[in-house]
């Protein structure tokens, strides 16, 4: 391979990554002209627009992205192998972008921040909307450094670490009509059901199940949190399917009767996740290994505490 074309792939690496030209030339310590003029002799030398404008940012071409998916992960290499990266808790101003529902952040959250504050002062912690998809695509993108959340199909670029999983029970308020005894799954689909979605779908995982028997139930209504399912149950005639971990938590469950559903559904796993290109960053395994520990630390005193609401 040629020299110049070795530095075109850098440049185009850093393009994909940053998202943008100035942040581009920023990382790589160019004009932004110099940056542009490289953009030029990409589309000229692959006869591809390689990137196009949408207003004020740039989106890669199907070219583009295809070029990127063979040469990101090498040119990750290949820029570690030359360049000694390090990172040190004490001295670093590193920030990370974490995508996590507030179901995490009130899980290691606080600890979280606590660590920080002894073991990496100049270190911040930034909490970003979880959605599957889209968080995906953000850790692909570079927007995102971490993610912990349900991981439904694994690709070559990205990696993750099992965590724990959770099944699921039923929840309403203690005087529901269908409160305090099995419930049937004629009830259960004739029910208002509340459903917490991330991306706003109006499918869950327990319909995913359904649609498998040929049945649907009604979503009354969706939120986005699971901090305000609470309220709701509390205070209408919804019912609503809830991961496990939650019904261990007393504040969520206060006021609430907790039940089986009427048919067996999979745990599902929670994994922390992260881009290939990450494999070997000192600054991102020091946050994952935190992070893991603190989570799974979390989740054993959840699961071995004393039940706060009869079944």
């Amino acid at each position: 391979m040629k020299n110049q074309e070795l530095q075109l792939l850098y440049i185009f690496d850093a393009i994909m990554t940053e998202r943008s030209v100035t942040r581009a030339a920023d990382r790589l310590a160019m004009t932004q002209p110099a940056v542009s003029n490289a953009i030029s002799r990409m589309r000229q030398i692959w006869n591809d627009p390689v990137f196009v404008r949408k207003g004020r940012n740039i989106e890669p071409t199907s070219y583009a992205l295809s070029l990127w998916d063979q040469v990101g992960g090498p040119m990750y290499a290949l820029t570690n192998a030359v360049s000694a990266t390090q990172f040190d808790p004490q001295t670093s101003k590193r920030k990370f972008r974490l995508a996590v529902t507030d179901v995490i952040v009130e899980m290691v959250w606080r600890p979280l921040i606590k660590l920080l504050e002894q073991e990496a002062p100049g270190v911040d912690i930034y909490a970003v909307p979880y959605t599957p998809e889209g968080t995906h695509d953000g850790l692909r993108e570079a927007n995102v450094d971490l993610a912990v959340g349900m991981l439904h199909h694994h690709d070559h670029s990205l990696r993750s670490t099992w965590l724990f999983e959770s099944g699921y029970v039923l929840a309403m308020r203690e005087d529901h009509p269908l409160a305090g005894r099995p419930i049937t799954l004629e009830e259960f689909l004739e029910a208002r059901h509340l459903l917490v979605t991330m991306s706003g779908d109006v499918h869950g995982y327990v319909d995913s199940y359904l649609d498998q028997k040929g049945q649907s139930r009604r979503i009354a209504a969706t939120v986005n949190q699971f901090s305000i399912a609470p309220e709701l149950l509390r205070e209408t005639d919804l019912i609503a399917a809830v991961p496990e971990l939650i019904s261990q938590d007393c504040g969520f469950v206060n006021g609430l009767w907790m039940g089986e559903l009427p048919f067996k559904v999979d745990p599902t796993s929670l994994y922390l996740i992260w881009h290939a290109r990450h494999d070997r960053d000192p600054g991102v395994i020091w946050i994952r290994g935190h992070l893991e520990r603190l989570l799974q630390e979390r989740w054993h005193e959840i699961m071995t505490a004393s039940p706060c609401s009869s079944r």
